[in-house]
């Protein structure tokens, strides 16, 4: 816990706690903040939650469904009870199984398009619904993990990119309607980060391939994405509101 503490005292949802969401819990707590990590994964949200405790900061766990209202309402309500209060949400989860099956709009099974729908955006908008009165009351932020798949016009991945087009808007609707009261809301569109699941499985041709669109000498780690909400939550973030914001090694390029 030797970062700068931007976040002392305030408390934070990680909701979807793997890949991104596990670093991001792991950075928040490292800058001060108590957080709660939900996620499907029960034992991957305790391990994390165990691993920030160990080292000194303050957090808990919880298994939730990100497509369910009460699950979600139940996150805020036990990071609440646990912590005393919620200053940021970070809404990161997604259903990385019914992205394999995710085609294009005349082929897709239409359980894997309202799958997706349901976790992905309805999820983001349920996590913003319950956090809104705390983020409101405590001039918060909340934060969306998107895509540049809601803006690049890919020939597959049609439910996805939906998604992702829903949650940018998101967030300009809660800049627009809440921002006036200090709440700010943002999206990030990772690159290609390796996640762990990454390093193991995708072939280093596919890796090169990869690096190869990108404008940066490497990859991006998980630490990338972390490192931009724990700005986007603390006060260097605090005029950054309604932006759909990239951190992808420079893969796309956008005014």
């Amino acid at each position: 816990m030797s970062r700068m503490r931007r976040l002392e005292g305030k408390v934070a949802i990680v909701a979807g706690g793997g890949g991104i969401g596990g670093a991001t819990a792991l950075r928040l707590a490292e800058e001060g903040a108590a957080v709660m990590i939900g996620d499907i994964n029960a034992d991957s949200a305790r391990a994390t939650a165990d691993a920030i405790v160990a080292a000194g900061g303050r957090a808990a766990s919880m298994a939730y469904d990100a497509s369910d209202d009460a699950s979600i309402a139940g996150l805020v309500d036990a990071t609440v009870k646990a912590f005393g209060r919620l200053d940021f949400m970070h809404a990161n989860a997604a259903d990385m199984k019914a992205i394999l099956s995710d085609t294009n709009a005349l082929d897709i099974p239409l359980d894997i398009f309202d799958r997706t729908i349901a976790v992905n955006l309805r999820g983001a908008l349920l996590c913003a619904r319950h956090a809104l009165p705390h983020l409101i009351a405590n001039k918060g932020a909340y934060v969306v993990t998107s895509s540049s798949a809601g803006h690049m016009g890919e020939p597959q991945r049609v439910a996805y990119a939906m998604t992702k087009s829903g949650v940018n808007a998101l967030v300009r609707h809660i800049a627009s309607r809440w921002g006036k009261d200090g709440v700010r809301a943002n999206a990030i569109c990772p690159g290609m980060v390796m996640t762990d699941y990454h390093l193991a499985h995708m072939p280093a041709e596919n890796q090169a391939a990869m690096l190869a669109a990108h404008r940066s000498p490497r990859l991006g780690r998980v630490e990338d994405i972390a490192a931009m909400v724990a700005m986007l939550f603390s006060k260097d973030g605090e005029w950054i509101n309604g932006q759909v914001m990239a951190v992808d090694g420079g893969a796309s390029l956008r005014p």
